[in-house]
């Protein structure tokens, strides 16, 4: 695996415009590229800072409960990481896709990048590497987990991709990107519709699970059966919501994520918590991956904006037509009770991160390919240039590993078991 690829997708040589690669200070009077092979480094950047992010949240999350993931409803630092990135493969996408000359050819190669993408995360996230206290792997095929955060990642690449290669829209060549890209909306749409009449259609009945004994919250107890009544239709509740029923239905309970966040929640703390505080729930499952891939295909229309408009002042007015009006929409369906919530992935949460991203990636632009401050963000640049490779290391404990090697006298004098039992467990 080539350490120079970033995450997604190969390296990519930007020739529609941008000016990242300057170190004078331009203004907005100065918009047109008059280099063709100008690299956008302000989605290096903001590839980088997605990895940041996701390193920052891992580690720091567990000192610091209120940049880690959410319970269940509401919005905290780390809620926003799998957006971005998602995000950021959509933007990119639109560089590498801009003009396919061989459709099928890269249809082949999208669906072999997609699988190697999936693949690679049933390894990272799938239970095969284990954590820093336990130094072995290997993993029961009857427990492994099959979605994670890169096969999330396909999958809206993979929606993305053949959106972009398949779509005809050099035919119209209409002033407005919303009708020259009409399909590309529709399929959002579609998928946005989709997720919500399951969402809130869906008939959720009681249901059962039983767990092994290193699964329970009583380490002393024996394997036991846990009963969830339901019986309902439309709740958005971490028991009884149709996405983990279809989880629970496709995948299998033995194969969800087996420590969700919710059991944070104040309701799973007592001393006898709710049978469905004990039960896996996939975050990264089958129903929130419809509207993952909405972001997906958003990101690629600001994608279309950069590779097809030369001019700083057009793109940053197309991306903010695109940004605000999706947040206050985000946020004004959340007033209405669609709750913003990362695990199950709502209409509201997807709009609201979904305009963050694009905030967030408009305010690097200014900076770095406008008014060129690109040597202040050159770490983040680099960690983008090879944020894949700094994945797999962050994710599989690779580097926790590695640097756990090295000890004083005893294996357990190590820098990395100290700051779990000094700092993260007081």
């Amino acid at each position: 695996m080539a350490a120079s690829k970033p995450l997604l997708v190969e390296d990519v040589e930007f020739q529609a415009g941008g000016s990242g690669a300057r170190s004078r200070r331009t203004t907005f009077a100065t918009t047109k590229s008059k280099s063709p092979n100008d690299r956008v480094a302000s989605l290096d950047v903001f590839r980088g800072l997605c990895v940041f992010l996701m390193t920052f949240v891992d580690y720091a999350g567990s000192i610091f409960p209120i940049i880690a993931h959410s319970p269940w409803n509401g919005l905290h630092l780390a809620d926003f990481v799998m957006p971005l990135f998602l995000f950021v493969a959509g933007v990119s996408l639109a560089i590498v896709y801009k003009d396919p000359s061989h459709k099928e050819r890269s249809t082949w190669k999208v669906v072999a990048r997609t699988l190697k993408l999936f693949l690679l995360g049933i390894l990272l996230q799938g239970g095969f590497l284990h954590g820093i206290t336990s130094l072995t792997y290997g993993v029961d095929l009857e427990r492994i987990r099959w979605l994670g955060i890169l096969q999330r990642i396909s999958v809206g690449h993979i929606v993305a991709a053949l959106l972009e290669i398949w779509d005809p829209y050099e035919k119209r060549k209409k002033d407005s990107f919303f009708m020259n890209y009409i399909w590309h909306w529709f399929t959002a749409f579609a998928l946005s519709a989709i997720y919500t009449g399951l969402s809130y259609g869906l008939y959720v009945p009681d249901w059962q699970f039983s767990l092994p004994q290193s699964a329970s919250f009583d380490s002393s107890s024996e394997s036991y059966i846990y009963k969830v009544n339901c019986s309902v239709r439309g709740d958005m509740g971490p028991a009884c919501n149709p996405a983990g029923m279809i989880d629970r239905i496709i995948l299998g309970i033995g194969h969800l994520y087996a420590k969700p966040v919710y059991r944070n929640l104040k309701e799973c703390k007592i001393s006898y918590p709710p049978s469905w505080c004990h039960a896996p729930f996939e975050p990264e499952g089958i129903l929130s991956s419809l509207t993952s891939a909405v972001t997906c295909i958003i990101g690629l229309h600001y994608g279309h904006i950069l590779v097809q408009l030369k001019d700083h002042k057009e793109r940053l007015y197309n991306w903010s037509l695109v940004s605000f009006p999706f947040l206050v929409l985000g946020l004004f369906l959340a007033l209405l009770g669609i709750p913003l919530n990362k695990s199950l992935y709502t209409i509201s949460y997807m709009l609201v991160t979904t305009a963050t991203a694009g905030i967030t990636f408009s305010i690097l632009y200014i900076l770095i390919d406008v008014y060129g401050l690109r040597k202040l963000f050159f770490l983040l640049e680099w960690i983008g240039k090879h944020s894949l490779c700094i994945f797999v290391l962050i994710t599989s404990n690779i580097a926790v590993i590695a640097i756990q090697g090295f000890y004083l006298r005893s294996p357990d004098n190590n820098i990395v078991n100290w700051i779990v039992t000094s700092v993260v467990q007081k």
